[in-house]
């Protein structure tokens, strides 16, 4: 999944991305809110870590222009403000989740994962394709009762065609699923991870299909549930 962090402490924000990366998400971190609204207009991102004490343009103003703009995208909030008339407040607004600094990066660990299932399994624990069962937060699948063993890569690329099945996902959409701004990934890359995702995918119901030029779809054979 990709997550954006925006967060002007710096310690405070590569702790997260840390621990985020470390848990197989693609990361992306900014640490102003201007910065930030020009990357939602142009990324797509699954879930917005946002601090609201931000330079430039707060995070209740970004996220009361996201929620105005009718963005669905799922905000979770890490901020020293911890007032109850805050929390009501900034929940009032739109966020989907707020947390009082500092705080155990357990807790916010299990609360991300919590957002994304929501944001992305549309509120179901698991997603069912075929034989195939995923978990999209905990980041983990299963062929009937055997576990797969998938890089976070392999996952990455599985949960962005999950979550499109049966329509096209273009290269370019893989590519930024997987990839933090600071990585690359080649087509030859794509192609390759693609191709070891298949083999682990042999026997469950789902196959990934190439549409030359364009991009993969995954298919998904009812009969084999």
């Amino acid at each position: 999944m990709r997550i954006l962090v925006v967060e002007d402490d710096s310690a405070i924000a590569e702790g997260l991305c840390a621990g985020l990366r470390d848990s197989g998400h693609a990361v992306d971190h900014l640490a102003d809110g201007r910065q930030a609204r020009v990357a939602l207009e142009e990324r797509t991102h699954d879930l917005l870590v946002l601090d609201l004490g931000l330079p430039y343009l707060s995070g209740d103003r970004l996220l009361q222009e996201l929620r105005k703009q009718q963005n669905p995208l799922a905000v979770f909030i890490v901020t020293a403000r911890d007032s109850m008339e805050e929390r009501i407040r900034v929940l009032d607004l739109g966020a989907d989740d707020y947390l009082v600094k500092p705080f155990a990066y357990a807790e916010f660990a299990a609360r991300v994962r919590a957002l994304l299932r929501r944001q992305v399994a549309h509120g179901r624990p698991e997603m069912l394709l075929g034989r195939l069962r995923l978990d999209i937060a905990g980041r983990r699948g299963w062929v009937g009762d055997r576990e797969l063993e998938l890089t976070a890569r392999e996952f990455g690329l599985l949960s962005a065609l999950a979550a499109r099945q049966e329509r096209l996902t273009s290269r370019s959409q893989l590519i930024e699923a997987v990839c933090d701004w600071n990585e690359e990934l080649t087509d030859n890359g794509l192609d390759i991870a693609v191709h070891r995702l298949r083999r682990k995918l042999e026997n469950s119901g789902a196959s990934v299909r190439t549409v030359r030029g364009l991009g993969y779809i995954l298919k998904v054979d009812d009969k084999a549930a």
